[in-house]
């Protein structure tokens, strides 16, 4: 298969990260877009016989992070705590709002692995090559991401941790 090939065949995937990451379908695409092109400009970094894949996903990575940090907020931070998520009786639909609201809660160290561990079903390691951290942060963030989900949907936290003699 060949690099375009293999690039476009990944399209799906990246929209999906990009969209769950940015939260709006425009500004997904444009990521991608932003993503695809400086993979096509840099594609010769890339090492052949490694996962194509992960190779995308921290190219994403590093061009949400330089947009982020190259925007500049217009409206002063809200510092409240989001309102807790409440099950609602209308049906799934309305859970999927709250989870996707839960989601976009979290910190955005915290949301990244969550999204590449959970959705795009990455492992550990690749999640870890992804963003370019060690393993060990990368299951601290998710385990502290899944708690604080726990927390945002249902209101209140694991069980707690008991002393053993």
């Amino acid at each position: 298969m060949s690099d375009a090939q293999s690039l476009i065949a990944l399209i799906p995937r990246l929209r999906r990260y990009a969209r769950a990451l940015v939260g709006d379908r425009a500004a997904a695409d444009d990521l991608v877009q932003d993503t695809l092109e400086r993979a096509w400009s840099k594609l010769h970094l890339f090492r052949y016989g490694t996962d194509l894949r992960a190779w995308l996903f921290t190219v994403m990575h590093n061009v949400h992070v330089n947009q982020v940090r190259s925007a500049r907020p217009t409206d002063a931070l809200d510092e409240e705590m989001p309102e807790l998520a409440q099950r609602a009786a209308q049906g799934d639909a309305l859970i999927v709002r709250d989870l996707d609201r839960a989601i976009a809660a979290l910190p955005a160290p915290q949301r990244e692995v969550l999204l590449l561990v959970a959705l795009e079903d990455l492992s550990y390691e690749q999640a870890a090559t992804v963003l370019g951290i060690p393993i060990g942060t990368v299951m601290s963030r998710l385990a502290r991401a899944r708690e604080k989900l726990r927390t945002l949907m249902y209101g209140k936290s694991a069980t707690k941790l008991q002393v053993v003699k």
